[in-house]
């Protein structure tokens, strides 16, 4: 009788960074990629409680994750983080999730706007994100089917009143990303945009009402959506299975317009 064998999981072998990744979408996201099979870096900016709180969660399914504090604005902070992914786990990633954002929860309109406020929302979403993605590129092993996705948002679809500065930032890596995603396929590296609607996240849920939320909900279907409706599509950008997706927004909404 032949001796049974276990199928490899599908990230088996595979290193993430997840920046933001211990809050909200981020730390489903990091949960997600670790339970397919991969080394987790999750990053956080200020909460080292909760990052801690979900390595120790994922070490107590046998799965393998760490903690790292860097703040994504600073270029130095992010190539200690990359150089801290190696230390940890003996390899560049061949993920990177740049999910780190921050919206503005007075929401208030562009002539009201602060230029404090809209360099803190630039500072994070854009810059971020921007220098998040270079040290990617930089980073990841060519031809190592190395995943870059980058987290915006489909309020730049919607371009809802209130929003100025958080849509103006993450259009801006919706731009990019689609730039990048040209610029790394030749080293077998592929590049992708997650969008999502409303989701039930302390960023999301931040300034509203119930009577807002529920306006919402019924624009989409019938419900918030939650952070398990989100990572799933982040595990398969990331996966072997979306090789031949690249510079692609994908709006995850549930319809919302």
């Amino acid at each position: 009788m032949a001796a049974s064998s276990t199928a490899p999981l599908p990230l088996d072998g595979r290193v993430a960074l997840v920046t933001g990744g211990s809050r909200g979408i981020g730390s489903e996201v990091s949960s997600h990629l670790a339970a397919l099979g991969a080394r987790v870096v999750v990053n956080y900016a200020s909460n080292p409680a909760k990052a801690d709180e979900l390595v120790a969660e994922l070490a107590s399914r046998g799965l393998r994750a760490v903690a790292v504090r860097a703040d994504v604005s600073d270029p130095d902070a992010v190539r200690e983080l990359f150089d801290r992914v190696e230390e940890a786990f003996g390899s560049p990633p061949h993920i990177v999730v740049a999910c780190a954002g921050l919206l503005n929860a007075k929401y208030p309109a562009l002539a009201d706007t602060a230029v404090e406020d809209f360099d803190a929302t630039f500072a994070v979403n854009t810059r971020g994100k921007f220098l998040v993605c270079r040290e990617a590129a930089r980073r990841i092993p060519p031809h190592s089917g190395g995943r870059i996705v980058a987290f915006s948002s489909t309020t730049v679809a919607a371009l809802p009143p209130g929003y100025a500065a958080y849509v103006a930032s993450n259009a801006a890596v919706e731009a990019m990303t689609r730039i990048l995603a040209k610029e790394v396929a030749s080293k077998g590296i592929t590049a992708n945009v997650v969008a999502p609607g409303p989701v039930r996240t302390e960023l999301f849920l931040a300034g509203k009402d119930e009577a807002f939320i529920e306006r919402v909900a019924k624009n989409s279907m019938g419900r918030i959506a939650e952070t398990t409706d989100i990572a799933p599509v982040v595990a398969f950008l990331a996966s072997a299975a979306s090789s031949w997706v690249n510079g692609q927004v994908i709006r995850v909404n549930g319809g919302v317009a």
